[in-house]
């Protein structure tokens, strides 16, 4: 997703009709805490692309599944942890990569030598 769909946001009666649902389901979904959409200063929800297609895979996961809305926010839960844990695992592969490059820095040592003081 580029960051131009992150920047997006739709109104609740858009993201329904891209959802395939009923802008009731979108705000019980919010409230069982399912999708958590953006919030306006005035308190009306504003749901981006990714919220919409959490919501298409809840649609998914509950008619074609059979997975009931308990498995299901399980299951959002469980993918958000391992995709951070994913992110974390790069992270530090990264800083091991780079701690296994050999160093350019030299050190001089010279025996008995003494610093002026």
């Amino acid at each position: 997703m580029s960051r131009k769909d992150d920047a997006r946001t739709f109104l609740i009666s858009v993201a329904a009709e891209l959802a395939g649902m009923h802008a009731q389901t979108l705000r019980t979904y919010d409230r069982l805490g399912l999708v958590s959409p953006q919030r306006t200063s005035g308190g009306g929800r504003r749901y981006s692309q990714h919220d919409v297609d959490l919501l298409r895979e809840v649609q998914r996961l509950s008619q074609d599944e059979g997975v009931n809305l308990a498995g299901i926010k399980r299951i959002i839960e469980l993918t958000n942890q391992v995709e951070a844990l994913q992110a974390r695992v790069a992270e530090l592969s990264a800083e091991v990569e780079q701690l296994r490059k050999p160093s350019t820095a030299l050190v001089l040592w010279q025996p008995g030598a003494r610093r002026a003081r």
